[in-house]
């Protein structure tokens, strides 16, 4: 009776730490550090984006269409974005690269980079943008998508 206990103990402690492992992996890291500025950054298709909206900022929205938006802001309380300059890439699995071309938005005070981007159905691409940050020092942020 005791072993089966215990037997029964060590299958819920292994299936809980299973769980928590795949809880922690769903996690998608969305911003980088760098001294005193956070970017933040994000790949979204171009649907969610309102029909007027997209008119004013001249976006373009289809379904095999999606943007890569780039914001930088201040670590300790910072909501504004700020201005930056922003380059970068798109590669897929087979190393086929696609240049990213930003376009800043500007929304009262704040200020964030939208690049448009073709995709393939469930391609998984690498991004990788090179962000020169309002005190001038260049930093490259790298991270990976499935659209």
């Amino acid at each position: 009776m005791n072993r089966n206990f215990n037997v029964a103990a060590a299958l819920t402690l292994l299936f809980l730490t299973a769980s928590a492992m795949a809880q922690q992996a769903r996690v998608i890291k969305n911003y980088e550090d760098f001294g005193d500025y956070r970017v933040i950054f994000s790949v979204f298709n171009s649907d969610f984006i309102q029909p007027d909206i997209a008119q004013q900022y001249q976006l373009v929205r289809a379904k095999d269409r999606a943007y890569v938006n780039v914001s930088v802001v201040k670590k300790d309380g910072g909501t504004k974005g700020l201005s930056a300059e922003m380059s970068g890439n798109a590669t897929n699995l087979i190393q086929q690269s696609r240049p990213l071309k930003f376009k800043e938005i500007r929304e009262g005070d704040a200020v964030y980079y939208l690049a448009p981007l073709r995709f393939e159905k469930e391609e998984t691409l690498t991004f990788n943008v090179d962000v020169t940050l309002p005190n001038g020092k260049k930093q490259t942020i790298s991270f990976r998508r499935k659209l």
